[in-house]
């Protein structure tokens, strides 16, 4: 089958959730089918990364950069006609025009568009092809999850964008074939009386390049990684850092805690200190975790599968996160990995593996098998397969 991928990112380096997902999802579909990616990029593609994801693309790659002076441009236009800033920012004239070119020259038989930010490139096409949509993640709860924590003068955008996200979530439902997302936890969330049509594909693990080095040594304590960009990742590594970490060292004096991951903030850079150390970009993320004795996944905002934690547990560290991140993974607590919610429920558990070598090493081993049981991206990929290839469900 001839299928057009539509990305607002380049799906390459694997620095970013949605990368990693569009990565491997193209991995697997490239086997069995003939792809032609279109993505936009808000910032250069590098050689090295053009190279990686070319060989995937049989049918053709098309990226199309985005400038700061046309993103806010769209974004003006998104505020004024009522589209959400979300998915005003990946909009481009220029984009539109080569995409009709595309879908002409190439004659898909699917598109699959990866985020509700590409899905208004398609409004022309509604009805013409069969197309389905990977929510992936659901922005307006997200969304309004910031707005209740943000300072004042911030809630009324924020509310007034997950506002809008809700209801633009409702609205491309209806012109999409299928539809996919990647946690029952999230389509609960979408706004539509047939969510229930949402096929739950999860993110899965590369189970080769994520092996565990128990000769590895041991520098931190404690492992939190991500986007440190992503304000879900920025409030969990101050929430670690500033509340969890201080009760940690009541008993056990010399935690160290690295955080780890791309473009930290100014507020995760301030966080560095004697016992923390704020890493930035690490070429091999699998370095991180092989130096930590715990990962910790302190999610208090936010939604979607933590990627994360299956890197964690597939690399046989023992992991501790919240019932916000554990609903997405649906592990079991106290079997697969540990699950609190306080700043001193949180410590207990990061002290209980820091103190029980046994039970860590016990911990590790279950939740490496979880992970291998339930997230190989074959497995989870093939639920994606069998919707492309299958009719339009009844409404």
């Amino acid at each position: 089958m001839k299928i057009l991928v539509l990305l607002s990112r380049f799906p390459y380096p694997l620095d970013k959730g949605d990368k990693l997902r569009a990565f491997h999802q193209l991995r697997m579909l490239a086997a069995a089918h003939e792809i032609h990616l279109f993505a936009v990029s808000d910032e250069a593609v590098s050689a090295e990364a053009e190279a990686a994801v070319r060989p995937l693309c049989r049918g053709g790659l098309t990226v199309m950069r985005l400038r700061r002076p046309g993103i806010a441009a769209s974004m003006g236009r998104a505020l004024a006609s009522g589209l959400p800033l979300q998915v005003g920012y990946f909009q481009s004239p220029a984009a539109r025009r080569q995409l009709t070119t595309v879908v002409r020259d190439f004659a898909p038989e699917h598109i699959y568009c990866q985020l509700i930010r590409m899905a208004e490139y398609l409004r022309p096409l509604v009805g013409r092809l069969p197309m389905t949509l990977d929510y992936m993640d659901v922005f307006s709860a997200g969304m309004a999850r910031r707005a209740r924590q943000a300072p004042a003068w911030q809630r009324p955008v924020m509310a007034l964008e997950a506002n809008r996200l809700t209801t633009y979530e409702a609205e491309v439902f209806e012109w999409f074939t299928h539809h996919t997302i990647i946690s029952d936890q999230d389509r609960q969330l979408i706004q539509h009386a047939q969510r229930e049509r949402i096929e739950v594909v999860a993110n899965g693990i590369d189970l080769g390049f994520f092996q565990s080095r128990p000769s590895a040594a041991k520098k931190f304590e404690v492992l939190f990684c991500g986007n440190m960009a992503y304000h879900p990742n920025v409030d969990a590594a101050c929430f670690l850092a500033e509340e969890i970490m201080p009760l940690v060292r009541q008993q056990c004096p010399a935690a160290r805690l690295l955080v780890a991951g791309t473009t930290p903030t100014a507020k995760v850079l301030a966080l560095a200190s004697a016992q923390v150390t704020v890493s930035g970009w690490l070429p091999d993320i699998r370095d991180a975790y092989a130096s930590a004795r715990v990962f910790v996944a302190p999610m208090r905002v936010g939604t979607g599968l933590q990627n994360k934690l299956l890197e964690a547990m597939a690399m046989q560290l023992p992991s501790v996160t919240t019932t916000l991140a554990n609903n997405a993974l649906r592990g079991q607590s106290n079997h697969d990995l540990l699950v609190a919610d306080s700043a001193r429920n949180l410590a207990t558990a990061i002290v209980n593996l820091l103190t029980d070598e046994g039970f860590a090493d016990q911990i590790a081993r279950q939740g490496q098998a979880f992970v291998a049981t339930y997230y190989d991206w074959s497995g989870t990929t093939a639920v994606l397969q069998a919707l492309l290839r299958g009719p339009a469900p009844r409404s």
